[in-house]
């Protein structure tokens, strides 16, 4: 009862008369935006989806230029048929139960929302593994163990020279393309450590890269490290049309602290729409996720380049990661065991990276 009695008021004291009330409007939980499938290629798709649990891709075979003079014996070389796979290897599911009376006296639909929630679950777990895949790392929603760089090569490396997973570089990831501490010099020449990650501030208004931190190596400001994804991404050819870049909130909220106009509307933003945040940001759509995966307490740590305590952002094109699919359903079945429907469902897929010099990482956190 909601209502309070004056001492020694005994008129109705259960309280009867007010009834408590359920609501027909059932709060839905918040839900965080995808983006995997915006920012990775679904090519292979087809070829998969009926039958087979795997791809071959043969890569285009490199030629070789040679010089020439008149009279020259031209020998015609052999071209390679190097090949790698895409493997659909992984799978999750759902599973709840609705009672037939629970069904006939209740007055909310459950089973609707329950798989209307299932099916957002199915798509964040898909998103959350893609992403820490693709960052090279696996996310411990998904392992029993806390978040860590992945060891695991999917099917055949796309790369032979591709890492395994070691330090801050995660299977099938290349050294050279993963960003840390020790890819930003101070002015005194300083640099900061290898496998630390970047600690980032913004740059305030009239202060130079010089002067925010000349003698301190291991640290950038956001556009400082956004350039340089963008300069390796250019240096290994890639186009510069369908790149993307993924970034956790804290990292988006420093990009405001150094100049709000790169994400107002006004400048080119577009608002957050599907985790799209900005369109062309150095070259970059711009996207927002909850989904990088991190160590430790995560990227908002401060106190400078870190090795355990961060965050991991990711940048690349679309023709770099394939994904597919090849079982999507849900069912409905009558409980052998009880009276009740069973619903469940199942989403089978997998995902590789096909062209690891089309991606690029950085580990940071808080100076």
């Amino acid at each position: 009862m909601a209502f309070t009695s004056a001492a020694g008021y005994g008129n109705l004291p259960n309280g009867n008369f007010s009834p408590v009330i359920y609501s027909k409007q059932v709060q839905l939980a918040f839900r965080k935006s995808a983006v995997a499938e915006a920012i990775s290629n679904s090519d292979y798709f087809g070829e998969i989806a009926n039958m087979g649990d795997s791809v071959k891709i043969i890569k285009e075979p490199e030629i070789s230029v040679q010089a020439y003079a008149r009279g020259t014996q031209i020998t015609a070389q052999d071209l390679d048929d190097e090949d790698f796979s895409l493997t659909i290897d992984k799978a999750n599911y759902f599973a709840f139960k609705v009672d037939d009376i629970e069904e006939a006296h209740s007055h909310v639909n459950f089973q609707s929302l329950a798989s209307d929630r299932a099916a957002y679950r199915l798509a964040d777990q898909f998103d959350q593994e893609v992403l820490g895949y693709l960052s090279g790392f696996k996310q411990s929603a998904l392992h029993a163990n806390a978040n860590a760089v992945n060891t695991t090569v999917n099917g055949s490396k796309a790369v032979t020279t591709a890492s395994d997973g070691a330090n801050l570089v995660g299977a099938e990831l290349l050294t050279t393309m993963a960003l840390d501490a020790s890819d930003f010099v101070a002015e005194d020449g300083s640099a900061g450590s290898a496998n630390n990650s970047i600690g980032i501030k913004p740059r305030v208004p009239g202060q130079t890269t010089a002067t925010m931190h000349a003698t301190t190596g291991g640290l950038a400001s956001p556009l400082q490290i956004l350039a340089r994804m963008s300069r390796l991404l250019d240096q290994q050819n890639v186009d510069t049309q369908g790149r993307w870049i993924v970034l956790d909130p804290v990292f988006i909220e420093v990009l405001k602290d150094e100049d709000s106009r790169l994400l107002n509307s006004d400048f080119g933003g577009s608002g957050l729409q599907n985790g799209l945040v900005v369109n062309n940001l150095h070259g970059f759509q711009v996207y927002q996720s909850n989904n990088l995966p991190s160590l430790g307490t995560g990227s908002s740590t401060t106190g400078g380049p870190n090795t355990t305590n961060l965050g991991v952002i990711v940048a690349g094109h679309t023709s770099a990661v394939a994904t597919a699919e090849q079982i999507n359903k849900t069912e409905t079945y009558r409980d052998p065991d009880s009276f009740a429907d069973i619903v469940r469902g199942m989403h089978l897929y997998g995902r590789k990276i096909l062209r690891p010099e089309a991606i690029v990482t950085a580990a940071y956190n808080l100076a």
